[in-house]
């Protein structure tokens, strides 16, 4: 347990802090939401899935008795999404409240409900229980951790590393190499596993940031959600990009992107409705002059 030794609970205690400020993360996201009172066309998704993984840990902590620094960290981690959930539902638009909804009944209430059934039915014995509960947890957080394959992929392809931020990648890699710590140092597989993935997919990042820092893209250079909106948008179509990741981290950077597509459609409405009033106004003025 890991109140048996001082240098292990150390060690827990500094996996909280460095997760605690990743969950902190979004918060100046949503202080902006909060003054536009709008989502600006960001994804709900990333929330619900870290609502979901820390309710999962809990229960696995819970089950394994003893774990109060996995049940602190993912306690404060079920708090702070809540609120997250809570702010973007109340200022996004109807069909996005309709999806997060759904989202959170079939996750946050359907698939924890299976899964604690599935413990009980499955595995008589607390110690199949935990390793099959473990198993369960490092299936899924292994998946959250794999989710910021999608940002590599657009800072290979683009040579930019415009769309991720190394403050939140340095961040998240630390809080692996704690947890992991942690786990090694609890000789506990489940815990350890999925954070050994997060330290790869973490350096990795590290790495493509200080190889592409000083990259500068060609202005004619996108990303290929914005040629897709653009190829739309000539047809008269509304290109919604839905980013279905189940992470805490990457979801973030992927928010950050969609928030920017947004601005830029917003700012290219404002321009071409500018254009059309001024060319009313020169069209009413050749009228009167006649």
């Amino acid at each position: 347990m890991a109140n048996d030794a001082p240098y292990v609970f150390a060690v827990g205690i500094m996996g909280n802090l460095v997760s605690f400020c990743c969950f902190l993360a979004p918060v100046p996201t949503f202080y902006r939401v909060c003054k536009k009172k709008t989502t600006e066309g960001f994804q709900s998704l990333p929330y619900v899935a870290a609502l979901f993984t820390s309710m999962l840990w809990i229960f696995y902590a819970y089950i394994k008795t003893g774990e109060i620094l996995l049940i602190t960290i993912n306690a404060f981690g079920c708090f702070i999404e809540t609120v997250y959930l809570v702010i973007y539902i109340t200022y996004c638009p109807r069909k996005a409240r309709f999806f997060t909804f759904k989202m959170i009944f079939l996750f946050n209430v359907g698939v924890i409900f299976l899964v604690v059934l599935l413990t009980h039915v499955l595995a008589k014995e607390r110690t199949a229980r935990i390793e099959l509960l473990g198993w369960i947890c490092v299936v899924l957080s292994t998946s959250v951790f794999a989710a910021p394959l999608s940002i590599i992929k657009v800072v290979i392809r683009t040579k930019s590393v415009e769309f991720m931020p190394i403050t939140l990648s340095l961040l998240l890699t630390v809080s692996a190499i704690m947890w992991l710590a942690y786990g090694i140092l609890l000789r506990d597989i489940y815990v350890t596993l999925p954070n050994f993935v997060g330290i790869t997919f973490g350096t990795i990042q590290i790495v493509l940031y200080f190889i592409y820092r000083k990259h500068t893209p060609g202005k004619d250079q996108k990303l290929p959600e914005q040629k897709d909106n653009a190829t739309n948008e000539e047809n008269g179509n509304t290109a919604v990009s839905s980013e279905n990741h189940a992470a805490n981290s990457g979801g973030f950077v992927d928010i950050e992107i969609g928030e920017k597509k947004e601005v830029k459609k917003v700012e290219e409405a404002q321009k071409k409705q500018e254009q059309t009033e001024n060319k009313t106004r020169e069209g009413s003025s050749q009228l009167q002059h006649n």
